[in-house]
């Protein structure tokens, strides 16, 4: 009886640290900015996923589309409508790692530079991509940040001559990611 209990409590501890491999966030913040003479657009996101393997630095990121908020409404239809095409491609993805992860750094507290590189999907487009960024550990947590431009013809996001004087051809994009420890329920 001692031998299953020691058994069961080593398995549950095992699981436990397991566990605590991965990150996980479903309220990631991304925005995007865009500015030429004639107009300045911006929007916010605030339901991005992403999970972080702890043990190798891989990172799965996904979005929806929809969840993008303006300021103005009818921006908000044209974006989902016109341009990014939201019912056809309703998320944008990405899944790379971090680059010469540390597993160590994930254990002291302090703000590390990042940089990650992977495929990002947009608009049914895959194009591999390097972004820089910086990853804080403060007590357990983790917050990762990154600013990096996108090309909208790099994936097939076309804007009509009528607007391509409001529109800039490339967008800033801002991640704001605050990591929890996963837990499986």
């Amino acid at each position: 009886m001692k031998k299953i209990l020691l058994s069961t409590a080593i398995c549950l501890i095992a699981l436990s640290a397991m566990s605590q491999e991965k990150y996980f966030t479903r309220t990631g913040h991304v925005s995007f900015h865009s500015e030429t003479p004639i107009e300045k657009i911006e929007a916010h996101n605030y339901q991005s996923t992403s999970v972080l393997n702890a043990t190798n630095g891989e990172m799965d990121f996904s979005i929806l589309i929809k969840s993008f908020e303006f300021e103005k409404a009818l921006m908000q239809e044209h974006f989902n409508e016109n341009y990014m095409e939201s019912d056809k491609f309703p998320k944008a993805t990405f899944k790379g790692a971090i680059k010469n992860f540390d597993k160590a750094s994930l254990t002291k507290n302090g703000t590390y530079n990042i940089e990650v590189e992977g495929d990002m999907t947009i608009h049914g487009v895959t194009k591999k991509m390097t972004a820089k960024g910086t990853m804080e550990v403060k007590d357990g947590q983790i917050q990762a940040k990154a600013d990096f431009p996108i090309t909208l013809k790099d994936y097939n996001i076309a804007v009509p001559k009528i607007a391509q004087e409001k529109i800039s051809e490339t967008v800033q994009v801002k991640v704001d990611l605050k990591y929890q420890p996963y837990v499986k329920k």
